[in-house]
């Protein structure tokens, strides 16, 4: 498997099974729905399904599945930078796919719901409180746990285009261990913006809702920025960081 197209595929497993957890515990007449604790099974589903995408491609592309994931590790000198528009359209391609799975798994259930705010929650991240200052920090410094916690993990040796070389990413964790990771960020993090930690996993679905849904939908744009905006920031804040704060002093090698 190309490290391009297991960046599609995981990242499609990653956010079908992701937006699939929240459909299924929001939406009217799913049995998921008669269930308690909802933010449980949100953040517990949502840590399978990155377990799920890194397991499938992780001996493959290192398994970034978040272009925030794949800019820090740039920034950081772990990554190929020729490499890194391939897997951010690759990323972008599964998320957009996996939510459209999600779409045409749920619709009936879709169909069902007279809201269109929770509706919209099926794909995409909202705010608990809006405010701009505060949800941006929220998600600059989520991610900021994620990927500074992959940098200090060696990853495994990959073979790229017939030639042996480290690609750095979700998969250096091991599948299980990353899993873990973002259900710690789930539960202690996700409480102000849903925690996206990931460009494509929101951007993605929300275009997908959008699309779909027509003049249905509610996009809430003026929010969609942040989830994109914010977990590159923290991503770039954490590999800059580390390459000219301990690669470059030699702290590193």
């Amino acid at each position: 498997m190309s490290p391009i197209f297991a960046e599609f595929l995981g990242t499609l497993v990653l956010v079908f099974l992701g937006t699939s957890v929240v459909s299924n515990v929001t939406l009217p007449g799913t049995h998921g729905q008669k269930q308690g604790s909802p933010y449980l099974l949100i953040t517990t589903g949502w840590a399978w399904a990155v377990f799920c995408g890194v397991a499938l491609a992780a001996p493959y592309s290192g398994a970034h599945l978040n272009p925030a994931v794949s800019l820090g590790l740039t920034l950081a000198g772990r990554f190929d930078a020729q490499l890194l528009t391939g897997y951010v359209v690759a990323q972008m391609g599964g998320a957009i796919s996996g939510a459209l799975l999600t779409y045409i798994f749920y619709v009936m259930h879709i169909r069902l719901a007279d809201n269109e705010t929770t509706i919209r929650a099926c794909f995409c991240n909202a705010p608990a409180l809006p405010s701009v200052m505060n949800n941006l920090m929220s998600e600059v410094l989520a991610t900021a746990v994620l990927v500074g916690v992959v940098l200090f993990l060696t990853g495994p040796e990959l073979h790229i285009a017939g030639q042996t070389t480290q690609v750095v990413g979700l998969g250096s964790v091991g599948a299980l261990p990353v899993a873990l990771l973002v259900w710690a960020i789930g539960l202690s993090l996700g409480g102000t913006t849903g925690y996206a930690i990931n460009p494509a996993r929101d951007l993605g679905p929300r275009i997908v809702y959008v699309m779909l849904r027509r003049k249905k939908a509610k996009a809430d744009w003026s929010y969609a920025w942040i989830p994109v905006v914010g977990p590159l920031f923290g991503a770039a804040i954490v590999g800059l960081t580390y390459h000219f704060g301990m690669v470059t002093t030699n702290i590193l090698p």
